[in-house]
């Protein structure tokens, strides 16, 4: 996205193995007012890592990826949100979405980044712990029993965007009505416009394309930053590289996250019928 105007406050951090960005309209609130408001998002923002990286022992999805087979854990609301919708999204896109699928990024994907074979008894056995029918919610009582030992719950297809949504929430309870929040350029959620604007500009890619963006959020996957790390959850293989990025639009920034990954995954005619259920949501296919 392209760099803040004169009138606007920017703040910056690193969380959640990227760089967040709080834009704030200067017409909002003064400069010290909006930094203490930046800093209470970085914090929010610090506390949810906490709760759903997979990779830290104290949060929800490092502790589920523990269970054995039939065991249930009570969550926490973050962890519960995030999971509903992965759950419902895994239901809408007919399984092209799916936080269980990291088994196989370990397993066609080097250290290095580089593809790599794998045989078909080691790819069957990856599968029995991928699917997201191998979890189940209970709404009364916040608990998710799993079905398979050992799984791999991975939120990073939607976790910052989520982080962006409760960001959101934040700066609104500190009636601060007009901002961008940016998660590393891979989703970007704008609420309001800046002074005498009717939407916030914001530049996808490379400078492909320009979006006016207010009350909604980008999100766009792609291979140009990480490569071959796209899997199919369908064929379970990963995604063909292609010079292309696909850019998901939706009224929150959790989905349009999750849907910018499916949408790699998805047929066009797929896309277009889910964008028809779905208010607010749209669909960008950038050549890069």
């Amino acid at each position: 996205m392209s760099e803040a105007a004169p009138q606007h406050h920017r703040f910056t951090q690193h969380a959640m193995a990227t760089t967040f960005d709080v834009i704030i309209n200067h017409a909002d609130s003064d400069e010290t007012y909006a930094a203490q408001a930046a800093q209470a998002v970085f914090q929010e923002i610090a506390r949810l890592e906490d709760e759903l990286s997979r990779f830290r022992a104290s949060s929800d999805i490092y502790r589920l990826g523990q269970l054995q087979a039939g065991e249930s854990l009570l969550v926490g609301m973050a962890a519960w949100d995030c999971l509903s919708l992965a759950k419902a999204m895994h239901q809408e896109t007919a399984g092209a979405f799916d936080i269980t699928i990291g088994p196989l990024m370990s397993l066609f994907v080097t250290h290095e980044g580089e593809p790599r074979q794998v045989s078909k008894e080691v790819l069957a056995q990856a599968q029995t712990i991928i699917g997201s029918h191998r979890f189940d919610l209970d709404e009364e009582t916040m608990r998710v029993t799993v079905h398979a030992s050992n799984m791999i719950f991975d939120l990073g297809a939607m976790g910052k965007g989520y982080a962006l949504d409760q960001a959101a929430d934040l700066l609104q309870d500190w009636k601060i009505t007009n901002f961008v929040l940016n998660a590393g350029d891979s989703t970007i959620l704008a609420l309001g416009a800046p002074s005498g604007k009717d939407a916030w500009s914001i530049t996808l890619g490379a400078g492909a394309k320009s979006l006016a963006l207010t009350n909604r959020a980008v999100s766009g996957s792609g291979f140009a930053v990480k490569g071959a790390h796209i899997m199919n959850p369908r064929l379970f293989t990963p995604v063909p590289l292609k010079n292309r990025r696909t850019y998901a639009l939706a009224p929150t920034a959790a989905l349009s996250d999750a849907l910018s990954t499916a949408f790699m995954v998805m047929a066009p005619d797929e896309i277009a019928a889910l964008c028809e259920r779905y208010e607010g949501v749209e669909a960008l296919d950038l050549e890069m």
